[in-house]
């Protein structure tokens, strides 16, 4: 049964019974009431009548609030924005000497790589550097963090994953390190990448019974002690035989992490190094010795949104009140943020007064936008020449992505471009279906309520509902 439909500026609610029987279905089986549930559709190119329900309460939307911050990003900062990272010191070298500290200036790089922090030494070596004399100056002084804010609570089932590392203007690698097991023979070898002396694995691990590969970490505790000033990481549990795995955790804090990135890449390097870390502001008259960019914005939300990467998005959801809010929007870069993306919308003519941002990762029990607005932010995306680059940022249903594996029927794969969200009692979805006569919908779903990882059938359901005749 076809939603009833109704102006765009209408703000009646419908009844449940008017949902596609397919969306009941599922809700019922979920036990998922239907007043958990917001949607909004609106046609982006054909003459069909908007469709909603719930569509204007205020609802945490998880990770499809995404969306809201890569369009800003996109579109005030442009899709050739890039990150720059840079070297710096009082004077130049002399016979390979650096008489003084050096200064590593962060801009709030969202993906500054080991690979490309390695590059970075190796130009530094070539710009004449073989003996830092002083120390290794950290500018992270693009961002301004709230001190106090506290971590997401993740109901301690992730503390050490690295999607919920908080941002930092010199953020490096992810702030992460790669643990990889091998069950050869009569015992599991473990080593972590980098491979630094100031970490160490205490490898615990034993060969256990016959079972599939895929099930080695349910089987594997990873306990992390204090940085003090190693780090100590205990491997627990057993492996399969043969099998062969990794996982990322987060390690360090960030500034403690950059610069023990960059003292290990120099040293291997064979640069010399004198002094220790320590935090600073970069000299107005220094003297730039060696930069790194970042990929462009174009690349930097693909990578956001295909694989929902919190770290990124905060990043990019602070650079936008670093570069372009003020003292007059907030004491913190965060709050600078947030001012920056309403003033963007009432640019535009859009008042979201429900909206509220806290990262604008959606990693947040705070952040709320309604239904309705979250499409109206899809249809104002389509209608921009940045469509084609904001839309392919999205996943792709049955393809890539956090959509790879749902919505496999032939008659869905392919046919829409689709962000998803994921809390503990949040599921949601949202971006750009295409129906059964070509024509495109912004379409946006969100399930608020206990039972809502039981909801992925529901949001399932309301994309293929677009696809049928």
């Amino acid at each position: 049964m076809p939603l009833i439909a109704f102006a765009l500026s209408s703000s009646i609610a419908l009844a449940a019974e008017t949902l596609p029987s397919s969306v009941n279905a599922a809700l019922k089986a979920a036990k998922i009431p239907s007043d958990a549930l917001s949607v909004a559709m609106i046609p982006l190119d054909s003459n069909a009548k908007a469709q909603f329900y719930r569509a204007d309460v205020p609802s945490n939307p998880a990770s499809t609030m995404k969306i809201v911050t890569t369009w800003a990003g996109l579109e005030i900062l442009g899709p050739a924005w890039q990150w720059q990272t840079e070297l710096r010191a009082n004077a130049l070298p002399k016979n390979g000497v650096l008489d003084g500290d050096i200064y590593l200036k962060g801009s709030g790089d969202p993906k500054l790589t080991l690979e490309r922090m390695w590059l970075l030494v190796r130009d530094l070596k070539a710009a004449g550097v073989d003996d830092i004399r002083g120390n290794v100056v950290l500018d992270r002084s693009a961002f301004i963090l709230d001190p106090n804010e506290a971590a997401f609570d993740d109901d301690g089932e992730a503390s050490d994953r690295p999607f919920m590392v908080k941002p930092d203007a010199l953020l490096t690698n992810f702030k992460s390190l790669r643990l990889r097991i091998r069950a050869d023979g009569e015992r599991v070898k473990a080593s972590a990448e980098p491979d630094w002396p100031e970490v160490r694995l205490s490898n615990q691990l034993a060969i256990g019974a016959a079972a599939p590969c895929e099930t080695w970490q349910k089987r594997v505790q990873f306990r992390m002690g204090q940085a003090t000033p190693q780090l100590m990481i205990q491997l627990v549990g057993e492996v399969p035989a043969g099998c062969i795995g990794e996982k990322y955790i987060a390690a360090f804090d960030a500034p403690t992490y950059t610069y023990q990135l960059f003292r290990n890449l120099w040293l291997a390097e064979g640069g010399k190094l004198g002094g220790k870390m320590q935090h600073g502001i970069t000299p107005a008259n220094s003297v730039l010795l060696a930069s790194t960019q970042s990929s462009d914005m174009v690349s930097t939300i693909r990578d956001i949104n295909k694989f929902s990467n919190n770290m990124m998005a905060r990043q990019l959801f602070l650079t936008l009140g670093a570069t372009q809010g003020s003292a007059a929007d907030g004491s913190t870069t965060a709050s600078r943020s947030a001012a920056v993306i309403h003033r963007w919308l009432q640019s535009k003519g859009m008042r979201f007064d429900e909206l509220v941002l806290e990262n604008g990762a959606g990693l947040s029990r705070k952040e709320q936008i309604s239904a309705r607005h979250l499409a109206e932010l899809l249809q104002d995306a389509w209608n921009s020449p940045l469509a084609a680059e904001f839309v392919s940022s999205l996943p792709i249903v049955g393809i890539d992505g956090t959509m790879k594996k749902r919505l496999k029927d032939n008659a869905s794969i392919g046919q829409a471009h689709i962000k998803t969200g994921t809390l503990k009692d949040v599921r949601a979805v949202a971006g750009y279906v295409r129906d059964a006569n070509g024509k495109t919908w912004a379409v946006v779903g969100i399930i608020n309520h206990a039972n809502a990882p039981a909801g992925m059938a529901t949001l399932d359901e309301l994309v293929k509902s677009i696809r049928k005749p």
